[in-house]
């Protein structure tokens, strides 16, 4: 067994994912990067040996190597809220989960990452700090289509708006011209904008009494949210041409005004979250906040139509949308839902929940790999076929970005075990056929529990 932290030469396995395909192979690596594979199971040729100094790491044949998780939708808070979270703790999470990068949204800190000041204090605050590699979203808010370009420049990998309130006074939303101005402004540089679409005006009409109720919840949050407010967002990418993105999409009702977008051939890309994939409205305990997100958790149906979308493309990425907080904002107001922050906390165990249940359901590894790991570098620019030092994909010359999933680890999730600030999760008992072993960023290999981090970098947008 190779010792935490080391830099890893070798890694040997009956099942590596290359071209889309499990095969026996073994990697070559050589300063952080796949410099060879060789396919061709080895992994039992005892006339290989090598010691834990040759720097070989062998995988069980219960473990399948895929591409480090790029999850680029995760809220660390820090600076300014650290105590929901921070930079040590998001990344530990990550590394314990097979994430190897990740991309910071640019709310819940104080201040904002809207300006090249708020960037600045992000940076400072990760110096030194990362498990994983990080990268940056930039805000779009009221009054700072000025900033755009500067937070551009200085390597955001995209911009951030909400479309109803966010939950925190510093981030407001955009009304209809802003989002008009802030997209002109984006596409003039080929940017992207990612949205959470919710229309604030049908929330605000929707019923929304005290409750701990989670049937009372989700009136609270209807459909009618997401698809009024992903309708406003396609008729502005379309007037002014910009990449956008839908995140945390929940209402399956909104694909089929999606799929009409794409075959327009409007610039849009979606995706969902472990939680949509993974739980059920009716399964949900009542006042039990660990579960309450916005958009929220729908029905059984619901979840079965996004799990299509994903098999069919209109879908593009799964990521977490980590967001946590403190037990007293998750408790606030006693189990009322309404009161309760809306966020689910789930970076460490997203890829093992979305690979568990796409086995329930027949569908293989393989896809699991490429709506968390290649689908989603390639969304914020740090993936593509044949890129050097690229991520998301086990090819030559990329970086060596891995996890080993060990369909043999089946373990059930305890919140005070895992790796974020705080315990609280959704996850929470749930038991999950397989786990992620070894995780290796830039072929080192991570220590999720080691008190010192420093080999994480900040990433900007190449």
């Amino acid at each position: 067994m190779l010792p935490r932290g080391v830099r890893v030469e070798a890694v040997r396995a009956e099942h590596v994912l290359v071209d889309g395909a499990f095969v026996p192979a073994t990697l070559r690596l050589v300063d952080g990067r796949v410099a060879a594979i060789e396919r061709g199971s080895r992994v039992q040729d005892a006339s290989d040996a090598q010691d834990a100094s040759g720097g070989v790491l062998r995988v069980p044949p219960t473990a399948y190597v895929v591409p480090g998780v790029v999850d680029t939708h995760v809220h660390v808070n820090e600076p300014g809220r650290t105590e929901w979270e921070g930079f040590a703790t998001a990344t530990r999470a990550a590394a314990a989960g097979g994430v190897t990068t990740l991309v910071d949204m640019p709310l819940n800190s104080v201040p904002p990452t809207t300006t090249l000041t708020g960037l600045r204090a992000k940076q400072r605050a990760a110096r030194g700090a990362l498990a994983v590699d990080v990268g940056f979203w930039g805000g779009a808010v009221p009054g700072n289509v000025a900033d755009l370009r500067p937070l551009w420049e200085a390597g955001v990998l995209g911009f951030k708006c909400f479309l109803s309130p966010s939950g925190v006074e510093e981030f407001p939303p955009l009304d209809r011209e802003g989002l008009h101005r802030a997209l002109s402004e984006v596409a003039s540089f080929d940017g992207l904008v990612v949205v959470h679409a919710e229309d604030a005006g049908v929330l605000a009409s929707a019923p929304h009494p005290p409750s701990r109720a989670y049937a009372d919840f989700l009136l609270s949050r209807p459909d009618a949210a997401e698809t009024t407010a992903i309708d406003r967002l396609l008729a502005s990418a379309r007037e002014t041409g910009c990449r956008v993105h839908v995140l945390h999409l929940s209402s399956a009702r909104a694909l089929d005004r999606l799929a009409a977008a794409r075959a327009e051939g409007l610039p849009v890309t979606v995706e969902t979250c472990p939680h949509y994939l993974c739980f059920a409205a009716e399964e949900i305990p009542d006042a039990a906040p660990e579960f309450k997100c916005c958009p929220p958790i729908r029905d059984s149906g619901n979840r079965d139509a996004l799990w299509q979308a994903l098999l069919e493309g209109l879908v593009d990425v799964v990521v977490t949308d980590h967001s946590p907080s403190t037990p007293a904002e998750k408790l606030r107001g006693g189990g009322d839902l309404q009161q309760a922050w809306g966020g689910v906390a789930g970076l460490q165990v997203g890829f093992a929940a979305v690979a568990d249940e796409a086995r329930r359901r027949g569908i293989g590894l393989e896809h699991v790999a490429r709506w968390m790991s290649s689908a989603t570098a390639d969304l914020v620019g740090l993936g593509g076929p044949g890129r050097p030092g690229g991520r998301g994909r086990i090819e030559v010359g990329a970086n060596a970005d891995l996890a080993v999933y060990d369909t043999a680890l089946v373990h059930r999730v305890e919140g005070p075990a895992l790796a974020h600030r705080h315990p609280m999760t959704a996850y929470d008992g749930r038991t999950l056929a397989g786990r992620v072993s070894h995780t290796l960023v830039r072929g080192r290999l991570v220590d999720p529990l080691a008190p010192d981090h420093g080999w994480g970098q900040q990433l900007v947008r190449p």
